[in-house]
């Protein structure tokens, strides 16, 4: 079972990176999917969003 991480080298937060490893999909399809959600429900509920998602996500661990 894979486990949800940020992404290592993060554009921003590594959020979108990070989820789209775990799903196995691009992390731009996401982006664009999460930029249609701000403009379709107003920037506010998206921004809250993805800071409780910043919060909740945890780094990658470091593997020797």
């Amino acid at each position: 079972m894979k486990k949800l991480h940020k992404h290592d080298e993060p554009l921003v937060s590594g959020i979108f990176g990070g989820i789209g490893e775990w799903m196995e999909v691009s992390p731009g399809i996401l982006r664009i999917g999460y930029i249609i959600l701000a403009v379709i429900t107003g920037i506010l509920p998206a921004v809250l969003l993805y800071f409780i998602a910043h919060f909740l996500i945890s780094k990658k661990p470091h593997q020797q």
